[in-house]
């Protein structure tokens, strides 16, 4: 099952997507173009890179959402499929946007946003955020650096009135370092989860007590659920273990599967199945 979740912080919200994928498959067999890369063959630098490629692939269609920065991650040569459906992923990156923009942009005075990503996401500088925001991006730290370097040789700039700081994904204490960065608990915050690399449900339990801890009453929690928890034990009950856990964190849920979106965007999901490699 894939699903997207909508999550409430007592009585914060939070919404989530379960996707098929967390990175592409290392042949293109399937017509998906794959990033390639030209480094080391680091897997957190490489789940990264293969939705990047999606994301790429998304903005060179008929727009479905824009990335104008994305090309800086990928290869000059690379192969584009020509695929007419859409990925989950790129399903789960429009429902994220859309939740992002249109709860940030309701919210008066000082606007705080917690990112928790692969490293290589640029919601930061892609999205219109408003006047006032100030955005934590929380991810792997080699991936990031990596990234904001080709980011900063392309002009990416952030709109105006805005403010970006990053929070390494392996920090000792993440509420302590969020809080040394500027995060203030007694304001609302919106977060969102998309590709950050847990491969545990021990790793995602404790990003939930992250957010369950820092934000306050009213806040907004949305993004995609790890795509392993297919093959955990929790499996068809998902809805219900999901459901339990994050009340268990103080969170109201809602779940929202992959075609039932993309079938209120008038589009059409991709009914290939890709698996982890």
């Amino acid at each position: 099952m894939e699903c997207f979740l909508s999550f409430s912080h007592a009585p914060p919200t939070t919404s989530i997507l379960r996707r098929s994928v967390t990175h592409a498959s290392k042949t293109n067999r399937n017509g998906w173009l794959r990033a390639k890369l030209h480094e080391d063959d680091d897997p957190l630098l490489r789940a990264a890179t293969n939705v990047v490629s999606l994301r790429f692939q998304e903005t060179h269609r008929p727009a479905f959402f824009v990335d104008l920065y994305v090309g800086c991650f990928v290869s000059p040569h690379i192969q584009m499929g020509m695929r007419k459906s859409l990925h989950p992923y790129c399903i789960a990156t429009k429902f994220i946007d859309d939740k992002l923009l249109r709860t940030v942009n309701h919210i008066d005075g000082l606007k705080q946003v917690v990112l928790l990503l692969d490293g290589m996401d640029t919601r930061p500088y892609r999205l219109s955020w408003p006047t006032s925001t100030i955005i934590f991006d929380v991810s792997p730290e080699r991936v990031f650096k990596r990234a904001a370097k080709k980011l900063e040789g392309v002009g990416a700039k952030l709109p105006r009135s805005c403010l970006f700081l990053h929070v390494p994904l392996k920090s000792s204490n993440l509420q302590q370092s969020l809080r040394a960065k500027g995060f203030n608990g007694n304001q609302p915050s919106i977060w969102a989860i998309q590709g950050l690399p847990l491969m545990t449900l021990r790793s995602f339990e404790a990003i939930l007590l992250v957010v369950s801890c820092l934000a306050m009453n009213g806040s907004f929690f949305v993004g995609e659920l790890p795509s392993w928890l297919q093959n955990t034990d929790i499996g068809i009950k998902v809805r219900e273990w999901m459901e339990k856990l994050f009340k268990s964190n103080g969170f109201w849920v809602d779940m929202v599967i992959h075609k039932g979106v993309a079938k209120s965007l008038g589009k059409d999901q991709a009914s290939i199945k890709f698996k982890i490699s």
